[in-house]
C-alpha cells in the first residue's frame, strides 16, 4: 500500500469571513479523517436503520447511521457512485457510515432512484451508454432525490440539518457539486472523483459540472488519485471555485493498486472504496 502523502493540495488563502465557519468544519473534519480511519477495522459494524423516504412520487431507501450519545448532531448525505451488474443490491457503505459517525455526524446514505430497493428506473436502463443530454439529466434527477432527503433529515431526532455538509464518490460526487450548487443548505462538501470515469467522453457532463461548480458558494474538497482515468474533473471544479475565491482544496494521491482488479475501471478510482479508506 502507499504512503498518504498527497502529490498535489491546492487553495485559496483569501477566505472572507462569511466562509471562516464552514471552512473550519472543513479543516476539522480534514484532521480527524486520519485518526478515525485507522480505528474503523476495529469493533463491530456501525449499526444503520433502514428508513424510506418519498420524492415525488418515489419512494427511495436510505440507511441511517446515528452516533452514540445525546444530539443534536451534524449531518453528512453520503452519495455513492454506479454498481453496473448489480444497481439493485442494497449497498449501505457501512465504512462511510463508521468513518462519520465517530466523528461525531449523523449520516444518511441514500439509494438513489433505481439503485436497491428505491422505485424508479436503473441507471443503466435509463441512460444506457449515452453520455449527452441523457446522461445529464438523469443525473439532475438523482440530485432531486439527494435534495429531497434533507426534508426527511428535518425529521430524525438528533439530526442538526442546519449543519449539513455532503459528500459523493464518482457519480456520486457529481451529485454532491449538483446539489451544492441547487441549494444553500449545506455548509461543505466533499467530491471525490466526481466524473472521472466520464469525463473524456462527455463534453455535456464538462459543461454541466463546471457550470455547477461556478454556482456553488461553499468550501469544497475535491480528491482524486493520479492513475483514476483522469484528474481533470476534480481539477476543473477546483478551478471553478477559484476564480471566485470560494474556499477550494485538491489533493491528488500518488498512484493506487487495489488488492483485487475491478475490471475495465482504472484503478485508481477505486481508492475510495473500503480497501483504500485508511489512505
Amino acid at each position: 500500500m502507499l504512503c498518504a502523502r498527497p502529490t498535489r493540495i491546492t487553495g485559496n488563502p483569501n477566505v472572507s469571513s462569511s466562509f471562516r465557519f464552514a471552512g473550519k468544519a472543513l479543516v476539522f473534519f480534514l484532521l480527524i479523517l486520519p485518526s478515525v480511519l485507522r480505528a474503523q477495522g476495529a469493533g463491530a459494524e456501525a449499526p444503520y436503520q433502514e428508513v424510506f423516504y418519498p420524492n415525488g412520487k418515489l419512494r427511495l431507501q436510505a440507511y441511517l447511521y446515528k452516533p452514540p450519545g445525546a444530539g443534536p448532531f451534524p449531518v453528512v448525505i453520503y452519495n455513492h457512485g454506479s454498481r453496473r451488474g448489480r444497481e439493485r443490491a442494497p449497498t449501505p457503505f457501512v465504512f462511510i457510515g463508521k468513518m462519520l459517525t465517530a466523528a461525531g455526524y449523523v449520516v444518511l446514505v441514500p439509494e438513489r432512484r433505481g439503485y436497491g430497493e428505491s422505485g424508479g428506473e436503473p441507471f443503466s436502463e435509463a441512460v444506457g451508454q449515452d453520455r449527452g443530454r441523457r446522461f445529464v439529466e438523469r443525473m439532475q434527477a438523482e440530485t432531486d432525490d439527494v435534495l429531497a432527503a434533507l426534508d426527511f433529515l428535518k425529521t430524525v431526532p438528533d439530526a442538526d440539518t442546519s449543519r449539513a455538509g455532503i459528500m459523493g464518490w464518482s457519480l456520486g460526487g457529481i451529485v454532491t457539486i449538483f446539489a451544492a450548487s441547487r441549494s444553500p443548505a449545506f455548509r461543505a462538501a466533499v467530491d471525490q472523483a466526481g466524473a472521472a470515469l466520464t469525463w473524456d467522453n462527455s463534453p455535456a457532463m464538462q459543461h454541466a459540472l463546471s457550470a455547477a461548480a461556478a454556482r456553488v458558494q461553499i468550501p469544497v474538497l475535491a480528491m482524486d488519485a493520479e492513475n483514476d482515468r483522469t484528474t481533470e474533473a476534480v481539477k476543473a471544479v477546483v478551478r471553478e471555485l477559484e476564480k471566485r475565491k470560494i474556499p477550494a482544496k485538491l489533493i491528488i494521491y500518488p498512484p493506487y493498486t487495489p488488492a483485487q482488479s475491478a475490471g475495465d475501471i482504472a484503478p485508481g478510482h477505486l481508492i475510495f472504496a473500503a480497501p483504500g479508506a485508511h489512505i
